[in-house]
């Protein structure tokens, strides 16, 4: 499942993952379930045909990102492994970045963060402009139907609906998200 909440030059994008790496981390072993969201910039393309086409949309690379993730094999519900990206090098993302109050409560917690657009572009080492400033307005007066389809994705992977292991039995390695 994929939303993706557009403005003029950038976007908010939420989607189920559920996720193993193959060379993980200390502390990333094993399967992880949960929500991704991703701030990304966004273009509209011009037009390919009459004014009735349908025009082409960009979704470019990652300025931030929040993983509301959780260990597959414990309980729904423990983002135990919730965590954010606050700086992108290309599509790579940093570190994993830890904060109690994201696990404690998610929804809130990046509803506080996409609240301050500007700031997480400027944390992430991008300029800021008119437009970012226009586009963090309109996040703003959007924020109830971000964190509704936050909420909606949290609760169908706590009941099993999404962010579930691919078909096929244990895989070393998985990622099934549009994320």
């Amino acid at each position: 499942m994929l939303y993706v909440f557009g403005f003029e030059r950038f976007g908010v994008l939420v989607s189920d993952l559920y996720i193993i790496d193959p060379d993980p981390l200390p502390g990333q072993e094993g399967a992880e379930r949960g929500v991704r969201l991703e701030v990304r910039s966004i273009a509209a393309g011009d037009l390919k045909g009459s004014i009735y086409s349908a025009r082409p949309i960009e979704v470019g690379q990652p300025v931030w990102r929040a993983d509301l993730l959780e260990d597959a094999s414990g309980p729904p519900g423990t983002l135990d492994r919730a965590h954010h990206h606050p700086v992108f090098r290309g599509w790579e993302p940093g570190r994993r970045v830890f904060d109690p109050q994201l696990s404690a409560d998610p929804v809130r917690w990046v509803g506080e963060q996409l609240g301050d657009l500007e700031g997480l572009v400027q944390r992430a080492g991008l300029a800021t402009d008119r437009t970012t400033a226009a586009d963090a307005s309109e996040l703003r007066r959007c924020l109830p139907e971000i964190t509704a389809a936050v909420r909606t994705l949290l609760g169908r992977v706590q009941a099993g609906e999404l962010a579930a292991a691919p078909a096929g039995g244990p895989a070393a390695s998985a990622r099934v998200s549009w994320l």
